[in-house]
């Protein structure tokens, strides 16, 4: 998966390696794939001899394209988001397992497909829903007022020029295409052809993050995950901006029993919960070699940890 949408890089599982190096999967153990996408991830870990992987996508064009695996009698394929793992491990006399990989944010099947409306790279309907349901990119911009836009441009794109770019789009609707999108943020923007960054990037981001709940699913996933690794299960998940990676850096944090340096102002408060993660492993990024094979996966950053016997917390990330 991948944050960016202006590259046709092929389906290539990012930091695979290092992924299946932090899962570490014990032979015959179950695992779980929490974002499927093209299968790489699921795929290495039953190479790597995991007994059973449960492979969850929210896109049922995912699963669909994932039944030619399906006949592997290891594999089982679940349409749901993967917050819901629990949930749907439990419903299928699964108590807890070893291993656990997540990819957040939007696949290259995804990004690839223009009528997914997902990337300006090619022009498409402005849908970017990855469930295929719910509200779809441009009736959120056809509808929504030009303050609401602005906060979901700063909020979820870190967009400098977001009141800018939301007067713009506000005065162009309808707009219901990819391409027209693109124009009006770049024209909003002040870009110039040759410039390093194409401001619709994060246009595109914001938008997809919001209509999805991105980072309230990647918290409840986290949260989901703790309550569904058994003692000494590992977690790995590979994040692709700062708003997903400062998530997982928090929640490892906490779980594991670290807190931000004190003040005067606001004096250190221990937490008295029991730790449920140690041997927090520093941050991975992708090698040299591996930036100039996929150069999607130039902003992934792999964050892992290694389950505690202890009960899982209640509530959100803090």
């Amino acid at each position: 998966m991948t944050g960016t949408g202006n590259s046709h890089a092929p389906h290539v599982p990012v930091l695979i390696d290092e992924v299946i190096a932090a899962l570490a999967l014990h032979a015959g153990e179950t695992a779980v794939d929490g974002t499927f996408g093209a299968g790489g991830y699921t795929r290495a870990m039953l190479a790597a001899g995991a007994g059973r992987v449960i492979a969850f996508d929210r896109d049922p064009d995912a699963i669909e394209a994932g039944r030619s695996l399906v006949p592997d009698p290891n594999l089982t394929l679940i349409n749901e988001r993967f917050s819901q793992m629990d949930r749907v491990l439990a419903e299928r006399g699964i108590d807890q397992v070893g291993a656990i990989a997540l990819d957040i944010g939007v696949s290259s099947m995804q990004l690839d497909r223009a009528d997914r409306g997902f990337s300006f790279s090619a022009d498409g309907p402005l849908d970017m829903r990855m469930s295929r349901s719910g509200l779809t990119a441009a009736e959120f911009l056809n509808s929504a007022d030009e303050a609401e836009i602005a906060r979901i441009l700063k909020d979820y794109g870190e967009e400098p020029r977001a009141r800018s770019i939301a007067r713009a789009i506000v005065a162009a609707r309808p707009v219901e295409r990819t391409a027209e999108l693109a124009a009006i943020v770049r024209r909003a923007a002040g870009f110039r052809p040759g410039q390093k960054s194409d401001p619709a990037t994060r246009t595109f981001q914001a938008i997809r993050i919001h209509l999805n709940a991105e980072l309230d699913e990647l918290e409840e996933g986290l949260a989901a995950a703790e309550r569904s690794l058994q003692p000494g299960g590992r977690l790995a998940v590979v994040t692709f901006h700062s708003l997903e990676d400062r998530i997982v850096k928090r929640f490892f944090r906490e779980r594991s029993g670290g807190t931000p340096a004190g003040s005067r102002h606001r004096p250190v408060q221990h937490d008295p919960r029991e730790p449920t993660f140690e041997r927090v492993a520093k941050p991975v990024s992708p090698t040299e070699r591996e930036l100039a094979a996929n150069p999607r996966s130039r902003s992934a950053r792999l964050r892992s940890a290694i389950r505690t016997s202890a009960p899982a917390w209640k509530g959100k990330v803090q």
